[in-house]
């Protein structure tokens, strides 16, 4: 048996009908429960003009919920190098963490956190798409400055999100640890482990390679609830397969009478094999299984549901199994 510590992803979901406002609320509630039940961390995503997830800096949600616990580590999964000045960063992560010793992260990712093109080079000040050598030099310069000018006491642990073997590269070379998007891009996860592996070389950040998995995971009483809670997300999968990203996240009934296509059925179902959806006993299985078949040493959910109590108690009833 496979029994590794779980945390979680929030990424924000706003539901048609209900305002960003109303899920900024929750979130430190969705904390707290998470605190309760014994999960090890909370990361909070980068997003922006969205009307599907809502526009939340993650160190201003990290900020908001550490003042509302005590124990469950906080942090970015990720903050979007490109879109930041690497001193901002450092300043604001590093200040967070003299403020909450041995509780922050700084997981670091690439992507320009939206679809529109316009948004994208606003954040970036009207720069394009960064390169390969842009973002080594962010990430690097991110670390210096936590260490040479923001330096208040305990450091944020920095962490290295990776979708593809060029991510999984990076963080090798720089020593990082490594939190693997399983729950976008499932078919890079072998690639990205191997090479991360292979190439690692110890830094001060970690002395040996350390893997978190994402994965996509929704747990209910029934397989049909957990299929019912699920579909809205489906609905807006289905949307980025036909290059269309401006889908708002539907209600659950709304999702039921959304019609699919045979080739979105098909990509959909294989994408979901690859995550864990279903009955608490299901669901854990297919963790330990991931667990068991890439080694990771931690594994993170991210519950794509709109309301607070579908998704608190998707995680009430894997923690129960998981622990049993």
């Amino acid at each position: 048996m496979v029994d590794i510590p779980l945390s979680a992803l929030e990424v924000a979901m706003v539901q048609t009908g209900t305002r960003a406002l109303d899920t900024l609320r929750d979130t430190a509630e969705f904390a707290q429960e998470l605190e309760r039940l014994g999960y090890r961390r909370i990361w909070y995503a980068e997003h922006h003009h969205s009307p599907a997830i809502g526009a939340f800096p993650p160190v201003v949600l990290g900020t908001h919920a550490a003042a509302s616990t005590s124990a469950i580590r906080l942090g970015s999964g990720g903050v979007l190098a490109p879109n930041h000045a690497p001193i901002t960063l450092a300043e604001q992560f590093g200040t967070l963490a003299a403020l909450h010793p041995d509780r922050i992260d700084l997981g670091i990712g690439r992507g320009p956190g939206t679809f529109d093109e316009a948004t994208a080079r606003a954040l970036r000040r009207g720069a394009g798409p960064t390169t390969d050598a842009e973002y080594r030099d962010d990430v690097a310069a991110i670390l210096s400055f936590l260490v040479e000018e923001v330096a208040l006491g305990p450091l944020p642990q920095p962490w290295l999100l990776a979708s593809s073997p060029a991510g999984a590269g990076l963080a090798a070379e720089l020593g990082l640890p490594v939190a693997v998007a399983h729950h976008i891009r499932p078919e890079n996860t072998r690639a990205v482990l191997e090479r991360y592996r292979a190439e690692f070389t110890p830094s001060r950040w970690s002395g040996q390679p350390r893997v978190l998995l994402c994965v996509e995971v929704v747990a209910a009483e029934t397989e049909e609830e957990a299929r019912r809670l699920i579909r809205p997300m489906d609905v807006v999968k289905a949307g980025l397969l036909k290059g269309i990203s401006d889908i708002p996240f539907p209600t659950p009934d709304e999702a039921a009478a959304h019609p699919f296509t045979e080739p979105e059925r098909a990509a959909l179902a294989g994408f979901r094999a690859q995550q864990a959806v279903g009955t608490p006993e299901a669901v854990v299985a297919r963790l330990r299984e991931l667990a068991g078949e890439t080694g990771a040493d931690e594994l993170m959910l991210t519950t794509p549901v709109h309301g607070l109590r579908e998704r608190v108690r998707s995680y009430e009833l894997i923690k129960k199994h998981y622990e049993a």
